[in-house]
């Protein structure tokens, strides 16, 4: 990165935040602090709610999982749609009915205290968590590709987001969201062109050879992980967890100017979420058809690591690993050309023989590749703090794109770390206040002063709890995987509680509060136990239905069966 670079990226994160922090700078109001601006409109409350779920690990890593594994991931989102639909016939209407503040008052209201402070004590772990995960993984990319201190790293982007956070809560959040979607989708938008300039006229049909753009996979596999029935049901399932019960984007939609504002917000979710993944899943496609012809692409793309190995007492055996790599580089592209020749001739039988000869040489790339990322793994523990195809994208930025342009993507990297982690405090500061505190202490009405400050503080709190998390996390997972992994063990006995509430009103909250303890022991054990037997995604609907059916269990064994109290 030169001066242009630094000007853009410093100018673009400092800028918004300091906008934000001045323009909510005097909400005193608890009310405005943890719901927001009543005036805010629809277009503002889509935005906000899809910042909040993208954030940095989609456009770092959502590339990288698409050049190694295609774009197959996008069936994760099938069931997306659907999901808003129910959460704005059910969720929504209800939520702005009670006038609630956080998801889980309404389980108080329905239930009782303690299944109220479960709902939100499952909401704060797992959300505290992710909170950590969303700052860490622009962190250690990001200080890996430009050789920054990993901690000063972290460090810096929790301070950034704590500050305009907790001085203008809700309102700050929506405001500042509104300017980082409209940063990111112009680096995305332009690293997308670049890349289109740099590809051949046949890069889909090369992407489609070589296996990456099989879309959709009708096998009824429970082991596989995206199929187009895990992502309708499991998917379907983790996003009604995700939009309905979240408070990260429960607190986005419930404190707009009316019903109206909040259904429309999640329908432009529902409409434009797939078509946002898809671009850049294609675009991590994409970016594989341009590292085929590159004579120098990089066997490892976690280049800082692999280098520092490559100069120290072992580099012999790196440095072996890059020529084999080299020489199957080389004849990788002769079967393309081959392939690309036997296409345009006509040639069935010798356009299928091609294919073949081209599979071979990819796996034989595939198994090279695998090979030198175990050798770095073993003489360096800590690259397996994120995976290779994490380094991909931000690779292609740094060594592919015009000075500018490059600083412009790595505040699109930020921008979206900030946006993503500021709903995400915002939501665990307003539930540690509302369930938590005033669960023990009730708010004093009339001391709005005082009811801020401590919302302020929670908030504060969680973000200084992300930050250090960040700090000693490391993942085996590919990152936006780690992050679904996540919500799929913590998420369905949420759900399980908030749809028995809704629509079994006879079952009280003793069945239901056990019923999501038990749920919880059960998936945990599916996914420590069994997680080669069932992919992550169908743990939503397991763990849902298993919450269901064990709320009306206990309830029919005990003596007991009050009335729904809302």
């Amino acid at each position: 990165m030169n001066a242009l670079d630094w000007i853009v990226l410093l100018g673009t994160i400092i800028g918004i935040a300091a906008y934000g922090t001045w323009r909510t700078r005097h909400t005193d109001n608890l009310n405005t602090y943890l719901k927001g601006n009543h005036s805010t409109k629809w277009g503002t409350i889509g935005l906000s709610v899809m910042a909040t779920q993208a954030s940095t690990i989609t456009y770092l890593s959502l590339p990288g999982q698409a050049y190694e594994n295609g774009i197959a991931f996008i069936q994760n989102y099938f069931g997306l749609p659907l999901a808003l639909i129910l959460v704005c016939a059910v969720f929504l209407p209800i939520y702005r009915k009670l006038g609630v503040y956080t998801a889980y008052e309404y389980l108080g209201q329905r239930f009782d205290t303690k299944t109220r402070l479960l709902g939100a004590g499952l909401f704060l772990l797992q959300r505290g968590i992710q909170a950590g995960v969303t700052i860490y993984a622009p962190a250690i990319i990001l200080s890996t590709a430009f050789g920054w201190r990993l901690d000063l790293t972290i460090i810096f982007t929790g301070l950034v987001a704590i500050v305009y956070t907790v001085t203008g809560g809700s309102a700050a959040v929506n405001l500042t969201q509104k300017w980082q979607m409209a940063v990111i989708w112009a680096g995305m938008l332009t690293a997308f062109v670049i890349l289109l300039l740099k590809l051949p006229a046949n890069a889909t049909h090369i992407a489609g050879a070589m296996g990456k753009l099989h879309a959709v996979d009708f096998t009824p596999d429970p082991q596989l992980r995206y199929t187009f029935w895990s992502g309708l049901l499991g998917g379907f399932f983790l996003s009604l967890s995700y939009f309905g019960t979240d408070q990260s984007q429960v607190q986005r939609y419930i404190g707009g100017a009316a019903l109206r504002e909040g259904r429309l917000g999640l329908m432009f979710n529902a409409l434009f979420k797939i078509p946002m993944q898809f671009f850049i899943v294609m675009l991590g496609a994409l970016l594989f058809v341009f590292y085929q012809f590159q004579p120098d692409t990089p066997l490892v793309f976690n280049q800082s690591a692999w280098q520092r190995q490559v100069q120290g007492p072992a580099g012999a055996e790196f440095r072996a690993l890059e020529e084999q790599h080299a020489v199957l580089h080389a004849a990788k592209q002769e079967k393309i050309r081959a392939w690309v020749a036997a296409q345009s001739g006509g040639d069935i039988t010798a356009e299928a023989a091609a294919r073949t000869e081209l599979a071979a040489a990819q796996k034989a790339s595939d198994t090279l590749r695998k090979q030198a990322r175990d050798t770095l793994y073993a003489a360096a523990p800590e690259a397996k703090k994120t995976r290779d195809s994490d380094y991909v994208f931000i690779t292609f930025i740094l060594t592919q794109l015009p000075h500018g342009v490059v600083g412009l993507l790595v505040a699109v990297m930020f921008a979206s770390a900030l946006s993503s982690k500021a709903g995400e405090l915002n939501a665990l500061g307003t539930t540690s206040t509302i369930d938590l505190w005033r669960a023990f202490r009730p708010l004093a009405a009339h001391d709005e002063a005082r009811n801020v400050r401590n919302a302020k503080w929670f908030t504060a709190f969680w973000g200084l709890f992300a930050v250090g998390f960040a700090l000693y996390v490391s993942f085996a997972e590919n990152l936006i995987e780690a992050l679904n992994i996540i919500a799929s063990v913590f998420y369905p006995p949420l759900l399980g509680v908030f749809l028995v509430a809704f629509f079994f009103k006879k079952v009280g909250g003793t069945a239901v509060f056990w019923a999501a303890l038990a749920t919880q022991l059960l998936l945990l054990g599916l996914f420590f136990y069994g997680k080669d037997t069932v992919a992550y995604l169908w743990l939503n609907p397991i763990g849902c239905a298993a919450c269901i059916g064990f709320a009306l269990l206990f309830q029919a064994l005990s003596p007991a069966r009050p009335p729904a109290t809302t």
